[in-house]
């Protein structure tokens, strides 16, 4: 009786039937039809039971079961289904190679890409830079220090948390922000993502600030920062009798440190700058990045009020306030003002909006002050010196046969929020300020990635009533689960310290967390998992990814033909001419691929708003997400989508028209058949770096 599989590496696994059974098949559907290549899978299974059930030993290694495995479909006759299977295995010892030359030991069976993310990003390495740990060992890692939390509380629970925790990171229905991934366990220990700090009105509060976001972003946090309280640029400063500089002059000085700091030796930081609308500087800051190259480390968003959109709405002019004095300095038409707006967002992708109002009329913790900023992708609108926890939960993975898993995700909900509200307990905080305010509100924000993966596999196009229902339903879902969640801890911890000053107190709902959910773009996680980048469409079918410092890898995404397959329509010829395709919108592919797998330029604009504002209406946080625009679009295509994202009663919207920066992650083909290039680091999303990777 075999019992265990020795692994190339010299690994022992458990004797595992069902994974000979799967790889048979696997072959035989590269051939025949579903049924077809299950018939034949059963004969070969079959004769290679009868083989190997007279094997002596209590171990077997791979490859003589590989052999084996290729002698009875020989025998069978079945010589096609022979060569997939040694293709399938030629295919595999490259992937080995090249994993192996990256250094990394993945017994995960991640994609190329992950593996080559996770070396370069999260990984431990020793003293002499060397991979010195498995992206299995990551998750161990996470997973144990994150559960010790549970010793403040009930330490009885740790193991088993550990465990659950573990097991839905590894099977990749939940992946935490990527400082959790990077500093669980280590000497850094700082696991937050997103964080707002203050900019005061003086030199000493500037450079502190400035300090703190240097520390912050060496641990590989984000910061998020409000301006609209430093005087405009020729007020006068009173201490040296000089004029003040204003503003945007002190944003280059943040900009300029943050290229200098790179996040824990491994990727370079990133921020957020807001300046209020009736900012005296207001002009200057929204043609910022119209250069191409000012604040490449910056996404910048007015802070737009009701006031403006008011006077915007009226046609009238539009008073603008020093923050100083509080006294209007001069008055500008609303009208020429939003079309700077537009006009500078359709050249560069910058500014995008917040809007104030609708942010802070959510704000469970109005009492504690007003919020004017966010972190650096808008999904996170934080007090001062607030951070916040954010993990996603993989929708692709809660997608059985067509039909949505409620009850798994229902699990993983409340292991998410249980994981987000743990790292509160053992994060190490960069500053004394961050830990006393993010302690006292526990905010937290569980989002989603793999959406437009989901809606593939439930067959509902992104551009559908049925994907905003969908939307509809499943953020009420998750809403509806996080609070029970919370509520859950709650009971078990307390409330959160603040509790008393929300808005929680009046309707008696009582809540571990003084936020719960927020979706963000997700980045490098959504590599990781192998799924489509938090509420984005897919981006593209198949394209060529730079990796291996140059090399070219050609990816197709492998929902095409997993449905083609299931929907009985696969063949070679079909898949040789969506090779190479960034949409199938003109290509001669039968209607159900057509229908289902749309690319974000098949998407308008008006759809992409659609399926945010279903999302924002359950989402106490943000949403985080970019209307991708095609570069024939217009500064009035940008100027319509604005006013509807305010009509929606989106808290930010942000746009971004292909080719206006020079330092775009994807670039389209530019002959016919030509794939979609696209950068290491690139998940889909924003085509700027700050947010796509």
């Amino acid at each position: 009786m075999i019992r265990e599989v020795i692994k190339r590496d010299k690994r022992k696994e458990p004797f595992d039937w069902e994974r000979i059974y799967r790889a048979i098949l696997k072959a035989a559907k590269e051939i025949y039809s579903l049924s077809e290549a299950q018939n034949l899978a059963k004969r070969t299974f079959e004769l290679v039971k009868h083989k190997l059930s007279r094997y002596r030993k209590s171990f077997i290694e791979i490859e003589k079961i590989q052999d084996i495995v290729e002698e009875a479909l020989m025998r069978l006759g079945y010589t096609e289904v022979a060569k997939a299977y040694i293709l399938y295995r030629r295919y595999r010892q490259e992937v080995r190679l090249i994993k192996s030359k990256l250094g990394v030991k993945d017994e995960l069976k991640l994609s190329l890409n992950a593996i080559e993310v996770l070396r370069d990003r999260y990984l431990l390495r020793d003293k002499n830079q060397r991979v010195i740990e498995t992206p299995k060992q990551l998750f161990e890692r996470v997973a144990k220090f994150v559960a010790s939390a549970e010793r403040n509380f009930d330490s009885s629970k740790e193991e088993l948390i550990q465990e659950k925790f573990y097991n839905t990171m590894v099977n990749l229905e939940f992946l935490p922000n990527s400082p959790t991934l990077m500093n669980a366990g280590t000497g850094v220990g700082q696991l937050s993502a997103c964080f707002v700090l203050p900019v005061g009105d003086s030199m000493e509060e500037i450079f502190d600030s400035l300090k703190a976001m240097g520390i912050i972003h060496k641990t590989g946090g984000g910061t998020g920062f409000d301006f609209s309280f430093l005087r405009p640029q020729g007020d006068c400063v009173f201490s040296t009798k000089g004029r003040s500089s204003g503003p945007v002059s002190f944003m280059r000085i943040f900009d300029t440190a943050t290229s200098v700091i790179v996040q824990g030796g491994r990727r370079r930081g990133a921020n957020m700058a807001v300046l209020r609308i009736d900012h005296p500087d207001i002009v200057e800051f929204v043609e910022a990045k119209l250069d191409g190259v000012s604040f490449s480390n910056f996404n910048l968003s007015c802070g737009v009020t009701n006031k403006f959109m008011d006077a915007l709405k009226y046609n009238k002019k539009f008073e603008l306030i020093n923050p100083r004095t509080k006294k209007c300095v001069r008055k500008i038409k609303a009208k020429e003002l939003f079309s700077a707006i537009t006009f500078s967002a359709y050249k560069c992708g910058d500014p995008g909006l917040v809007f104030l109002d609708t942010i802070n009329r959510a704000h469970p913790l109005k009492s504690l002050g007003k919020i004017g900023a966010t972190n650096p992708c808008g999904e996170v609108p934080l007090l001062n010196y607030e951070s916040c926890n954010l993990g996603s939960i993989n929708l692709s993975k809660f997608v059985k046969d067509k039909k949505m898993d409620w009850a798994r995700l229902k699990e993983v909900i409340h292991l998410g929020i249980r994981f987000l509200d743990n790292v509160i307990e053992v994060n190490n905080y960069p500053l004394k300020e961050i830990k006393e305010i993010t302690i006292k509100n526990r905010k937290v924000g569980l989002g989603v990635m793999g959406f437009a993966d989901a809606l593939v596999k439930l067959r509902i196009p992104y551009a559908s009533k049925e994907a905003v229902d969908f939307s509809t339903k499943l953020m009420r879902f998750i809403r509806g689960v996080s609070l029970e969640a919370s509520s859950q801890l709650a009971k078990e911890r307390g409330v959160f310290s603040n509790w008393r000053l929300s808005i929680y107190r009046k309707k008696n709902l009582r809540l571990r967390n003084a936020t719960l959910n927020s979706i963000a773009p997700t980045g490098t996680i959504s590599i990781i998992a192998g799924c489509s980048s938090g509420i984005e469409p897919l981006f593209a079918l198949s394209f060529v990814r730079n990796v291996l410092g140059g090399a070219k890898l050609l990816e197709i995404n492998p929902l095409v033909e997993e449905v083609a397959r299931e929907e009985g329509i696969y063949s070679k010829e079909l898949m040789y001419r969506i090779h190479g395709l960034a949409s199938l919108k003109e290509a001669k592919v039968p209607h159900l691929l057509k229908r289902i797998f749309l690319t974000t330029f098949d998407i308008s604009p008006l759809d992409h708003l659609k399926i945010q504002a279903a999302f924002q209406k359950f989402v106490d946080n943000a949403v985080s997400k970019t209307i991708n625009l095609p570069s024939h679009a217009s500064p009035e295509d940008v100027k319509a989508i604005y006013l509807k994202a305010y009509q929606f009663k989106l808290k930010g919207i942000t746009v971004y028209r292909y080719g206006s920066r020079k330092d775009q992650v994807l670039t389209l083909g530019s002959r016919e058949n030509e794939p979609v290039e696209v950068v290491q680091g690139y998940a889909g999303g924003c085509f700027s770096h700050i947010c796509g990777s």
